[in-house]
C-alpha cells in the first residue's frame, strides 16, 4: 500500500474533520453555516487533532436536493482559502467539477467526491490535471434517492468491484496510485445490515493498494439524536482502525483522537 496521501505519511491512522458550510447536514446542520464560525471549527479541529478537514457546502443526506453551483462556492471557497492559508490540509466535499476547480486553485489537496468522479464528466479531468488527490467513495443513486437504492446480491462483492473500476479509470487518466483513497460508503445507499457487512469486511477492501477511509461518525446508535451518538461512532471507529483502515471523517475530532491515541499506545505497549 502507498505510504503517504496527500502528503500525509500514514504510519498512523489519520483523522479527517468535518465542517458542513451548511444549513441542513444531517448530523450539525446550521452550527457552521457562516464562513467565519466554520474557519474557527476548522482551526479548532487541527488543535484537537484532525490531520485534514473536509469542508462541505452541499448536504448530501438522505432525501436532500442539489443546491446551485454557484452557492456552493459562495459557501466553501472563502473557507478553503482561509484554512489553506493557515497551512491546513484541506479537502472539499463537492460533486461538482467547477467547485473542485477552484477549490484546488484555492489551496484544497484533497477532493472528498460522493459520486466517485462520475456526476460531472469533466470531473475526472480537472483532478486529472491537477495535483490533488482524491476519495473515491461508493454510492448507488444520489442522495435523493439513494434510500431506494439498496438492493444488491453481495453488497460487499459490489462496493469491492464498483472501487476497483473507478481506480482503474483514474489511474487510466494519468492519476499516480499515491493520489487515490477509497471509501465504501457507510450509510450511502446502503441499509444497516449492509453497512455492518461492509465494516465486518473491509479487508476485503485493501487489496487495492490505496488507503481506505470510512465516514461513520454518528451513522450509528440512530435512536439518540445525532449529537450523543459519541460511544458508538468512537467505538465503530476504532474497529475500522483495527481492520486496516487509514483515515477516519469524523464530527467529534478531540474525541476521537483521544480514543485513537490510547489505542495506539496500547498497540505499541503489545510490540
Amino acid at each position: 500500500m502507498t505510504d503517504y496521501f496527500a502528503g500525509i505519511a500514514l504510519e498512523h491512522p489519520l483523522i479527517m474533520g468535518v465542517v458542513n458550510v451548511t444549513p441542513d447536514s444531517f448530523s450539525d446542520g446550521g452550527e457552521t453555516f457562516d464562513h467565519k464560525r466554520a474557519i474557527e471549527r476548522g482551526l479548532r479541529q487541527i488543535k484537537e487533532g484532525a490531520d485534514i478537514i473536509d469542508v462541505g457546502g452541499e448536504s448530501t443526506r438522505p432525501g436532500s436536493n442539489p443546491i446551485p453551483l454557484e452557492e456552493e462556492i459562495r459557501r466553501v471557497l472563502p473557507v478553503v482559502i482561509a484554512l489553506a492559508k493557515e497551512g491546513t490540509i484541506v479537502s472539499v466535499d463537492t460533486r461538482r467539477a467547477q467547485v473542485m476547480k477552484q477549490a484546488i486553485n484555492g489551496g484544497a489537496k484533497i477532493i472528498n467526491d460522493i459520486s466517485s468522479l462520475t456526476r460531472e464528466s469533466s470531473s475526472l479531468e480537472v483532478i486529472a490535471a491537477s495535483e490533488a488527490s482524491v476519495v473515491l467513495m461508493h454510492m448507488k443513486g444520489d442522495p435523493s434517492s439513494m434510500l431506494e437504492e439498496t438492493n444488491y446480491e453481495d453488497v460487499v462483492s459490489e462496493v469491492n468491484e464498483f472501487l476497483r473500476g473507478r481506480i482503474e479509470v483514474c489511474l487510466g487518466a494519468g492519476m499516480e496510485k499515491h493520489r487515490i483513497c477509497i471509501d465504501p460508503g457507510i450509510g450511502f445507499a446502503k441499509t444497516t445490515k449492509q453497512n455492518f457487512q461492509l465494516l465486518d469486511q473491509l479487508p476485503v477492501l485493501l487489496g487495492h493498494d490505496c488507503p481506505v477511509m470510512v465516514g461513520i461518525s454518528r451513522k450509528f446508535g440512530l435512536h439518540k439524536a445525532p449529537n450523543q451518538r459519541l460511544k458508538e461512532s468512537t467505538s465503530m471507529a476504532l474497529k475500522a482502525v483495527e481492520k486496516g483502515i487509514k483515515i477516519l471523517r469524523v464530527h467529534d475530532v478531540a474525541e476521537t483522537r483521544s480514543a485513537l491515541d490510547e489505542w495506539i499506545s496500547t498497540r505499541n505497549d503489545l510490540k
